[in-house]
């Protein structure tokens, strides 16, 4: 059965393309719900008009798509609220001098 922590591992392998790094670790991922087989993953940019939107939401539900027990994936892009560096894992705050 897959869960929140299955779910954000698989999205681990999402690059930013921009940045080279991870978007989970960079804290682009806000939410995921998870209800019978159906998961919402909501997820954000480092900045609002940037274009990579649609391809980062193209590679959330082709990933989560293929975990075992997934029926259906919404991959929503919301900016609220905006995404700043203290979202990001502490370690690569640290590493990027945040």
């Amino acid at each position: 059965m897959v869960d929140q922590e299955i779910i954000r591992e698989s999205l681990k392998g999402i690059l930013d393309p921009e940045l080279g790094l991870n978007i989970v670790d960079l804290g682009l991922i806000y939410d995921i719900e998870i209800q019978d087989g159906d998961v919402r993953v909501a997820f954000t940019l480092t900045a609002m008009g940037c274009p990579i939107g649609p391809m980062i939401g193209e590679q959330i539900q082709e990933t989560v798509m293929a975990l075992p027990g997934v029926k259906n994936v919404n991959a929503e892009l919301v900016f609220n609220p905006p995404w700043d560096p203290s979202l990001m894992n502490e370690d690569l705050r640290e590493e990027l001098g945040f």
